[in-house]
């Protein structure tokens, strides 16, 4: 009877499973067929509707040649590359600063980033606009970076990580001499790899999958992220379906690589950064 048990929560698990990663799956295969044949064996459902019948890369050879998504990507990467290093070191340090000092209206100003997290970005993206139009960044790549540097989130998961470092080690170093950037380079960054990692990936993430905020600031090709890149796919009278296909799945396959081989250093970060209560 217990055999029996184990049974049904595999079977129960692979169903799962299949649920989950069959839009992946029909993403890919839709991939490599042409927009004909995605069309043709859609319905009655069979092994045709997942299984290519004559499979083509030319979807994915005019992706890059004639929709220039391989630009899209760099743009991307680039963006991402600058935000997640930046944001990492000004909200690890304003979160250092947070933990180790004591000033004026501490409490207030923390609640204050806790709140801004919390306050949908359609809210605030019209304001947001305005002052980077004032700086003359629309259509710069300053203007895709500069507005998520700051991120009450991150900072939170570094405070909270922070909280649980022996106050000791500080004294101690403090003791000895060393200065605040000193503590900071080889005592505290040292010890929070893991919250680091969290973050970074938390910030790619969110930056990976953004659209609402490139497509205001972004209007020339030459700096269209991804997401901007396959909407142009869809166009007024018609929707490229095996372009787009296969450009979501690029979009979706290269965080996916990202993310698996440090997935432990996620989870560690996750449960010793407070919000395990």
């Amino acid at each position: 009877m217990i055999r029996n048990k184990h049974y049904l929560h595999y079977v129960a698990l692979y169903v799962l499973a299949f649920v989950s990663l069959f839009p992946l799956l029909w993403a890919i295969s839709n991939s490599f067929r042409t927009n004909q044949e995605i069309y043709k064996y859609a319905m009655p459902f069979t092994y045709k509707t997942l299984v290519p019948v004559e499979p083509t890369f030319d979807n994915y050879i005019t992706l890059f040649r004639k929709f220039d998504f391989f630009k899209a990507i760099i743009n991307t990467s680039v963006q991402i590359v600058i935000l997640v290093f930046s944001g990492c070191l000004v909200n690890s340090v304003a979160a250092f600063a947070f933990v180790t000092f004591d000033f004026k209206f501490k409490n207030v100003l923390f609640a204050f980033f806790l709140v801004s997290f919390m306050i949908p970005f359609e809210s605030t993206a019209l304001p947001l606009y305005n002052l980077i139009r004032a700086f003359n960044w629309v259509d710069t790549l300053p203007a895709l970076i500069f507005p998520g540097i700051a991120n009450g989130l991150v900072l939170f998961l570094f405070r909270q990580f922070f909280q649980d470092i022996p106050v000791g080690f500080v004294e101690a170093a403090r003791v000895d001499g060393a200065s605040w950037r000193h503590i900071y380079m080889k005592i505290i960054f040292p010890l929070s790899i893991p919250v680091f990692i969290t973050a970074g990936l938390m910030m790619f993430i969110t930056y990976w999958n953004a659209y609402l905020w490139p497509l205001l600031v972004a209007r020339s090709r030459s700096i269209f992220t991804i997401q901007i890149a396959l909407s142009k796919l869809k166009m007024e009278n018609e929707t490229l379906w095996s372009y787009w296909y296969a450009g979501s799945v690029i979009s979706a396959l290269l965080p996916l690589l990202l993310f698996l081989p440090f997935q432990k250093y996620f989870v560690e970060g996750i449960t010793s950064s407070g919000i395990k209560g």
